[in-house]
Parts: structure tokens; sequence; C-alpha cells
């Protein structure tokens, strides 16, 4: 990728859906289902993307329509390692041997983004996504598992604030995705860097102190 090899920031936060891998995981679910369901849901997650629409408004709704199943979440897991983004893993890979501490913050179901995380090399506990739950114990997650912050529209921020807080994000800290709810963490982090790989959206593109139009750009931006 680069021969640069000194870092900027102490600590880089990953989005997933779009940015480590090139699917939206909700709309793959969705697509499991009616041509009807998937276009409504594929609708909404544009949407919120997009900043149209918050992010809680959304998010709930999307999860019970789709209801997915144990094992359509674990699929969707191996779908995530199957379309992990040309260089990632390498990127992370490069980011620990130089101690750079790295995380995923995602409104992505964290059941299904455990194993893309354990591809990539980032230990479970730096996996921060929405939870969900099954309210029939009979294998449909149906609904949110709790109070889940990043399924709504200020989640991220909240969860990167509170682990610079907590000394799990030390500084500098860069944040890298391609939506709303990312680069609303710009005021937080010492850097935002939007991530246009697979879809560029201008807002996003302008709250961004750089554009990252694939892995190698991303790596230009961390390193010097």
């Amino acid at each position: 990728m680069s021969d640069a090899h000194t870092p900027r920031y102490a600590s880089v936060v990953f989005d997933a859906d779009s940015t480590l891998a090139d699917i939206e995981g909700i709309d793959w679910l969705a697509e499991q289902r009616s041509a009807h369901v998937a276009g409504a849901i594929v609708a909404l997650t544009h949407r919120a993307m997009n900043g149209e629409v918050p992010l809680d408004a959304v998010y709930a709704e999307r999860i019970a329509r789709i209801r997915p199943t144990h094992d359509e979440l674990q699929t969707l897991g191996a779908v995530y390692v199957e379309h992990v983004i040309a260089g990632a893993r390498e990127l992370i890979a490069d980011l620990h041997a130089n101690g750079v501490r790295t995380a995923i913050v995602s409104g992505g179901i964290r059941q299904a983004l455990l194993p893309l995380a354990a591809h990539l090399g980032i230990p479970e506990e730096n996996v921060h996504a929405v939870a969900l739950r099954s309210s029939q114990h009979d294998g449909v997650f149906d609904a949110l598992d709790g109070e889940q912050p990043l399924a709504t529209q200020d989640g991220k921020i909240q969860v990167v604030r509170a682990l610079m807080a907590g000394g799990a994000l030390p500084s500098p800290v860069a944040v890298t995705g391609d939506g709303s709810t990312d680069a609303a963490t710009a005021s937080e982090v010492t850097a935002f860097i939007a991530f246009t790989q697979v879809v560029r959206r201008p807002a996003v593109v302008a709250g961004a102190q750089a554009e990252a139009k694939d892995m190698r750009s991303l790596r230009a931006a961390l390193f010097t």
C-alpha cells in the first residue's frame, strides 16, 4: 500500500457497513424477504445514511419488519467476511503493528459483525454495535436488546465520547466512515475521514477533514 509507517493517530475508529465491507448488512437481510419489504428497507437505510431522517426513526422499524433469524445473522457474518474491502485487513494489521488502537463503532448488528472483526484482527471487546434479542425466545431477532445507543442518530457521538473519556481510545483519534452518523463525530475527535469507495455522500464529505476513496488513500491519511 505505502512505505509510510508513522501513524498520525493513537486510535482509529472504523464504521463497518460500506467502509470495512462493501455491503449494508441490514439491506442484505431485507433482500432475504419479499421484494416489497426489501425495497422499503433499502429506502429507509438510504434516507437515514444521508441524514434525511434520524436513525432513531427507522432502526427498530427495520428490525421489526425483517425479523432476522439466528441462522441468517450467522450467514450475514460470513457474507461480511466475503465482502471485506480490499486492503482493509492489511491496513488494520499495519495499524496494530505500529501500536494504534482500533475499534469498530457501527449501527450494524453486533452478532453479525463479530466474524468480520475477528477476520480483521479487531478484538471482540472493541466492537461496538447494536445487539438484538429474540422477544419470544424462538430464534427470531425482532427487537433491540435493551438500550442501544448505536441505533440512534447521536449514538456514535455518545459511544466515541465515552470510549475516549474511559481511556479505551487514546488521543489523537480518527474516525472513518461513509454515513451521517460517522460525520457527526467530527466535533469529538481529531479527524473525521469520509470513506467513499462504496458510496459517496456529498454532505458527509463536506463535514470531513479528508476523503479516502479506497484503502490506499485511507492509509495515506492515517500515516505520515
